[in-house]
């Protein structure tokens, strides 16, 4: 089978490229042809090392670089890189002809499925419904914002097969007659932490959806008791509010205690060096550094955004789930764990299950049964 799978860039170490590599690397070697078209690579490498077999080819269309400009030239802008991204991806599936192709959201998803180079389109969702409306923009900006998650419902329509993360953001589509749950598998980590590290993990993009803003205000609050003698947070990632969240540390005076530090090609021995994974996100599709952490034997206090939380973690056996937003009560939990070695590693022994829950060749077997029912039609 012939596979295209259609995503922005490859050069970020984020959750998105680590779950396209895993499955890309296991379709490949289950014998499949698998190809990842680019918008935005830039001529950077990948970030993490794709299997020789698999095809990467960069469209140059480099939205990206327009990210800065203002509203005004953003849209002329944008329409017209649109238009050249139609146009060469019409040219690569024309002379490809692949079985099935998939887009990873949002780029191409508003005219791939016109394009008729016989192939089956699915739409992958890593994000959730509300994505769009997660900043909460006003002015132009948020009307842009309303208008185009209204349009999303439209879009997910019309391709042979729209693929979301859980059952909660199934539920927020409402009645459509081509959607479908398949979570993200959740692989072995090669170390397991003991939890006895006084040190508390946190892993993301330093941006908005993770809301390590949130997390640096809670770890205030858990510095100033003094049950957190000697622990310490590690927040790993980058992104474009790296600098702010730095000065949010000094301006609370944590320098000792907390640090923002670059992204690690060896996330596995960091998760062993930790006891406890905090997640703040204001949103998520399917948090791939939840079932990382957890398979590592991390304990998870987490808020409960949307999505993820509630179908992974089972409340006060192999995490904590905080009302979301509720910045004394995610210290409060952190504080708890951290002043419990036994509830830990109990806790980070029940959080192993999350790898039979989801393991890869289920997964995997879910996505090769579906694109075998397309291809069949």
């Amino acid at each position: 089978m012939k596979i295209v799978y259609c995503h922005c860039s490859l050069y970020n170490p984020g959750g998105m490229e680590r779950v396209l590599l895993n499955k890309v690397a296991w379709l490949s070697a289950a014998g499949h042809d698998v190809s990842v078209v680019t918008t935005d690579q830039q001529e950077r490498p990948p970030f993490y090392r794709f299997p020789d077999g698999v095809h990467l080819t960069d469209l140059g269309v480099n939205y990206s670089l327009d990210n800065d400009k203002p509203l005004r030239e953003r849209i002329p802008s944008y329409l017209r890189k649109r238009r050249l991204h139609r146009r060469r991806l019409t040219d690569l599936l024309m002379a490809e002809r692949p079985d099935i192709t998939v887009s990873l959201y949002p780029s191409e998803s508003s005219f791939i499925p016109d394009i008729a180079d016989g192939s089956r389109k699915v739409l992958e969702l890593h994000f959730n419904r509300f994505f769009r409306l997660q900043y909460g923009r006003g002015g132009l900006t948020g009307l842009i914002d309303r208008r185009r998650s209204r349009r999303d419902v439209s879009i997910a329509r019309r391709f042979d097969k729209f693929v979301v993360l859980t059952d909660e953001d199934k539920n927020y589509w409402g009645r459509m007659p081509n959607i479908t749950v398949i979570p993200n598998a959740a692989l072995p980590m090669p170390l397991q932490s003991d939890c006895s590290a006084r040190r508390v993990i946190a892993v993301g993009r330093l941006d908005f959806q993770k809301g390590f803003d949130r997390l640096i205000d809670a770890w205030e609050l858990v510095k100033a008791d003094p049950a957190s003698e000697g622990w310490r947070l590690d927040i790993f990632g980058q992104g474009e509010w790296r600098d702010m969240l730095q000065a949010r540390i000094a301006e609370k005076g944590l320098d000792d205690s907390a640090a923002v530090n670059a992204p690690t090609g060896d996330i596995a021995a960091e998760y062993a060096g930790s006891s406890i994974l905090a997640m703040t996100s204001n949103y998520e599709g399917f948090p791939m550094v939840m079932i990382e952490a957890m398979s590592a034997g991390l304990p998870v206090v987490t808020f409960d955004y949307k999505c993820g939380p509630r179908d992974i973690i089972t409340d006060c056996t192999d995490g904590v789930i905080v009302p979301n937003g509720d910045i004394r009560g995610f210290a409060d939990a952190l504080l708890r764990l951290m002043a419990d070695g036994a509830l830990r590693r109990r806790m980070g022994r029940a959080a192993t299950a999350v790898t039979d829950r989801y393991s890869e060749e289920s997964v995997m077997q879910q996505w090769t049964a579906l694109f075998e029912s397309l291809t069949q039609k």
